[in-house]
């Protein structure tokens, strides 16, 4: 549908014609049109009823269809308040003010809005350009007209200087959160602006459509006025491409002047097909405008065809085929019919009546292959999911009226303050400075395409097309992203960075209660919705980066200096069999701890290598000549200065993970030797840790210390095989399981560490 602009600018539009007198009945035998209008008027005036004014009838009459018991009295006021408001102002063409907001009306009109919307749009212009005040206004037509009139009305430069367009954007969002009509007579505004738009300096061309094109038509998309959006797309195509415009509309004026010897026959084929089934359908051929057809030409264009040079438009690019029907299940019934009498495109399905978009869009979407080898895209839809498609929230009443929704019982979406809408405007209340939020704003209409993903809780989240984990974490609220640790996308782990797709099902892996880690820098060159950026960068603002004593350590670095061995310290813990007071020396390589089985090698000076069982390195010496020694832990002697043990931990990656994990081991009493971190592989990382343990029964509460720690879900000590396979299963210490065994768990108390691998 093609909005009509009857009251186009230039159209002569003069004030209200006075009424005639009463005249004296006469004897007719016959009453022309004239005198039966000289009585119409007569009769009104005698009942106390203004007639309506000559310019406002055309608004009237669209008015009446969609709304036949519409208050036309209300109207009719409203028009002459902003008549004599407006009288004696010109527009930049030369025609009386008064021209525009009569022809923002009738678009208003054509697109089924409310009379509260076109009395308020008929207003819209009075409190910015004229003497008429906002209480005047709220007197007169009530506060409900009065605010939508506030909404779209444009703060002063003199107020505001460079930041008056981005602040005036700001108004609008805030207020359209309030009452989504406020956008609705916005975008009808700028659509008669860009008709008339010729009449503008080039400079201010160029400004007002690439604002336009940014902003404007994101909007209108996300509300889902097609018609409108499709208008403006093209005439800003015209202002910033004039050349490739030209190029374009010629291809269509060729197209539109030969015989359609496809899509129209096509069309009485499937229509014959359709009632052979009992399936009621409108079936139509809906042309392309010029920028859908421009885009199907640059891909075409771009893809090269079987003799290997670029395609050209295809008879079938010109248009879609539209099928209308009454009932949802007959959306689908039409579906069989297409896919059995015709050969269906893999991949070109989409079933948007089940799950309709974020604008409120519902169709089937398939496309089909004729006899010849043509393809031909089709959407199927019923009466109300079509009224939906092409005027959006307009179609659907409006919500502050109690008037009844024309929605399909299948939309998901509240059409008084859609949920992209809602997101908007919690982010833009944080970003005070107007170049910032113009920024965000521009980025985050710049893609009008949206996906939409499912929690494993049923969560449904709509997302812009690019969005990663993090978006989604952020999305489910800033407390739930600033403890992600983790993401699940249809069962698998992936990386916080992986990009969502439309249908995902996501689970965020978030850190137990307490406080939480936070954010990544890193995190910030893979989000892509503002709310997330920005709640990002408040929290690196007020969380400034600790000095990186521990966190920039490399793998190998002492964090103190290295203890001597056991057997310089005093008493030793091993005793050796047939050799009192020998000096022992507890490898390095394998860190031996009681209760691990151990076995002695001789080395020089006299002294025992005391290494476990099983050791690669003493096994080295055992073949090197070097017979083993017969050694065992002395009962209830600790060395003065304690074990060391290696431990390593695997866990997801995340910020301050080194940190909170060092913390967690030191507040056991321990001292830390040496840390080592291996590069992260996507979402995991391992670290490797040799630690001072004051005794031997430390050990099961600083792997447990550690266990407990955020994203860490496997702790053990390395061993001569994969894992901890090795590591004796004692009282004390026994292997965990983690990610190598069954599922970690990521969320829950605090001390679920006793439940993924450690004893109790």
């Amino acid at each position: 549908m093609t909005i009509r602009p009857e009251l186009e600018a230039g159209q002569e539009v003069g004030p209200p014609r006075a009424a005639h007198p009463v005249e004296p009945k006469r004897t007719m035998g016959r009453l022309n049109r004239a005198t039966l209008g000289r009585a119409g008027r007569a009769a009104l005036l005698a009942t106390g009823r203004q007639p309506l004014p000559d310019a406002v009838e055309p608004v009237v009459e669209a008015h009446r269809r969609h709304h036949p018991q519409a208050d036309l009295a209300l109207l009719s006021r409203a028009y002459r308040t902003a008549e004599a408001s407006h009288r004696g102002q010109k527009r930049k063409s030369g025609e009386p003010f008064i021209t525009h907001p009569l022809a923002v009306t009738m678009i208003l009109a054509q697109l089924g809005a409310g009379t509260t919307t076109l009395v308020a749009s008929l207003l819209h212009d009075t409190v910015e350009d004229t003497e008429v005040t906002l209480d005047q206004v709220a007197a007169e037509y009530g506060p409900e007209v009065a605010y939508l009139v506030d909404g779209v009305t444009k703060l002063e430069k003199v107020d505001f200087g460079a930041a008056a367009e981005a602040e005036t954007f700001r108004k609008m969002l805030v207020a359209t959160g309030d009452d989504v009509r406020v956008m609705v007579i916005k975008l009808a505004d700028r659509l008669h602006n860009m008709r008339t738009i010729r009449h503008m300096k080039p400079a201010s061309r160029i400004r007002i459509a690439k604002v336009t094109r940014d902003v404007l038509i994101p909007l209108a998309e996300r509300l889902g006025i097609q018609v409108l959006k499709a208008e403006l797309e093209d005439i800003v195509f015209a202002t910033l491409h004039p050349e490739e415009y030209a190029r374009t509309r010629a291809l269509v004026t060729a197209h539109e002047g030969s015989p359609d010897a496809l899509l129209r026959p096509f069309a009485d084929a499937l229509t014959r097909q359709l009632a052979e089934s009992g399936v009621t359908a409108t079936v139509t051929v809906r042309p392309r405008h010029c920028v859908s057809l421009h885009r199907v030409l640059l891909k075409r264009t771009a893809a090269a065809g079987s003799d290997g040079l670029p395609q050209g438009l295809q008879p079938a690019d010109f248009g879609r085929l539209l099928v209308v029907v009454e009932e949802n299940a007959d959306c689908y019934a039409v579906l069989g019919e297409l896919h059995t009498c015709w050969t269906p495109l893999p991949g070109e399905f989409k079933d948007f009546v089940a799950a309709p978009k974020f604008n409120l869009y519902q169709s089937l979407h398939t496309a089909v292959a004729l006899a010849g080898g043509e393809v031909v895209e089709v959407l199927v839809r019923t009466r109300a999911m079509h009224r939906v498609a092409e005027f959006g929230v307009v179609a659907l009443g409006d919500p502050h009226q109690g008037e009844p929704q024309q929605g399909d019982d299948l939309d998901r979406t509240d059409p008084a303050r859609p949920g992209w809408l809602s997101r908007l405007l919690e982010w833009q209340q944080e970003t005070p400075d107007p170049d910032t939020f113009w920024s965000a704003l521009t980025a985050d209409l710049s893609d009008d395409r949206e996906i939409t993903a499912v929690t494993e809780d049923g969560t449904t989240l709509h997302l812009p097309a690019s969005a990663s984990c993090v978006d989604a974490a952020y999305l489910l609220g800033e407390e739930t992203g600033h403890r992600c640790l983790g993401a699940r996308v249809n069962g698998r782990l992936v990386a916080l960075s992986t990009t969502l797709g439309d249908g995902d099902v996501l689970e965020v892996l978030t850190e137990p209660n307490g406080e939480p880690s936070g954010p990544s820098p890193e995190w910030l060159d893979h989000v892509r919705t503002p709310g997330a950026r920005l709640a990002i960068e408040r929290w690196l603002a007020d969380h400034p980066a600790a000095a990186p004593v521990v966190e920039s350590c490399r793998a190998g670095s002492q964090l103190q200096p290295p203890a001597p061995p056991a057997s310089e310290r005093g008493e030793s813990p091993v005793a050796v069999v047939g050799r009192p007071g020998a000096a022992v020396r507890l490898a390095r390589c394998c860190t031996p701890v009681p209760p691990d089985e151990i076995t002695g090698y001789p080395i020089r000076g006299g002294a025992v290598a005391v290494h476990r069982t099983g050791c690669p390195d003493g096994e080295q010496l055992r073949a090197g000549g070097r017979g083993a020694v017969r050694i065992s832990w002395a009962l209830g002697v600790e060395p003065p200065s304690g074990y060391r043990v290696t431990l390593r931990a695997e866990a997801l990656n995340r910020p301050r993970l080194l940190a909170d994990l060092t913390a967690a081991m030191s507040a056991e009493g321990i001292g830390i030797i040496s840390a080592a971190v291996e590069p992260p592989q996507e979402l995991r990382v391992r670290h490797t840790y040799t630690i001072e343990l004051p005794a031997a029964r430390t050990l099961p509460a600083v792997m447990r210390a550690m266990l407990r720690v955020s994203g860490v879900y496997d702790v053990f000590r390395p061993g001569f095989h994969a894992g901890n396979e090795d590591d004796p299963v004692s009282p004390g210490v026994r292997p965990s399981t983690g990610m190598h065994g069954r599922s970690a768990a990521f969320t829950g108390a605090s001390g679920a560490g006793v439940d993924r691998g450690l004893p109790g």
